[in-house]
């Protein structure tokens, strides 16, 4: 299946965005972040039949609306967050779809594989030859954000094994470079979650209980700007170690409770 990339420039978090163009005629348009005149080219080139998203975070919707409009695409939501798309894109989806649907593309159309964790309404596009867009599940260097309330670790790390076990020839993602060895960089971003896991937990067995505490443990170095994301990826993982009984957390007061 053709696919192009556009990276198009966004302002957080990871400064760019992957927008795709899935086939030639009758094209798919996949997360296009913003309007920009290399998107713009792109589109043009192509008679675009369909929009969808691998989720709706703001980073991944800002071309939605105008891309729909000048198009006439028919747009596509995630079965069940039509008011959250709405919410976050401006526009009333179309057509929804569920885990198993198929989107359309001129080159077969691409499945849909429910791959939660990152968002709550984050989707991942199956070609037909094995490729998958792979949104903000995975990146060939660095890592993912999952962080609170939004973000379920849980979730991501089933999401991680299921896409493993697939094992995709190529991974297409929201950010960065494409993957073109999706085990190693699946493997390396489940290894370094549980790690940070292992650091939560053993934070908290060493005696911190507040919620900066755990932080301050858990990374043991100076985040800089970073220390907000780093602070709701916590929380995330004290959600997680809460649902699975290693820890109480009450995440109003902020504190872990004695067990």
């Amino acid at each position: 299946m053709h696919v192009t990339a556009i990276s198009v420039p966004t302002r957080a978090p990871a400064g760019h965005t992957n927008a795709y163009l899935v086939g030639e005629s009758d094209a798919l348009l996949v997360d296009p972040a913003d309007r920009t005149p290399e998107l713009d080219a792109a589109v043009d080139d192509r008679n675009v039949a369909h929009l969808a998203l691998t989720h709706t975070h703001p980073d991944h919707v800002g071309g939605v609306a105008e891309y729909a409009a000048e198009t006439g695409a028919t747009v596509w939501c995630r079965r069940g967050r039509e008011d959250l798309f709405a919410e976050r894109t401006g526009i009333t989806p179309d057509e929804t779809f569920s885990e198993g649907s198929v989107v359309p593309a001129d080159d077969g159309g691409l499945d849909v594989l429910d791959t939660p964790g990152h968002a709550v309404d984050h989707v991942a596009f199956e070609a037909p030859d094995g490729a998958v867009l792979g949104g903000d599940l995975a990146v060939a260097e660095g890592s993912v954000t999952v962080a609170a309330p939004e973000g379920d670790v849980r979730a991501y790390l089933s999401s991680l094994r299921r896409l493993y076990a697939r094992n995709p020839p190529v991974v297409h993602p929201g950010h960065g470079p494409r993957i073109d060895d999706p085990r190693a960089a699946l493997a390396r971003l489940l290894e370094r979650r549980l790690y940070r896991e292992d650091r939560v937990r053993g934070a908290v067995g060493d005696g911190a209980r507040t919620l900066d505490e755990v932080l301050d443990a858990a990374y043991d170095k100076d985040l800089g700007r970073a220390r907000k994301w780093a602070r709701k990826t916590v929380v995330a993982h004290l959600e997680k170690l809460d649902v699975e009984g290693d820890v109480r957390w009450d995440p109003d007061a902020e504190r872990v409770l004695p067990a």
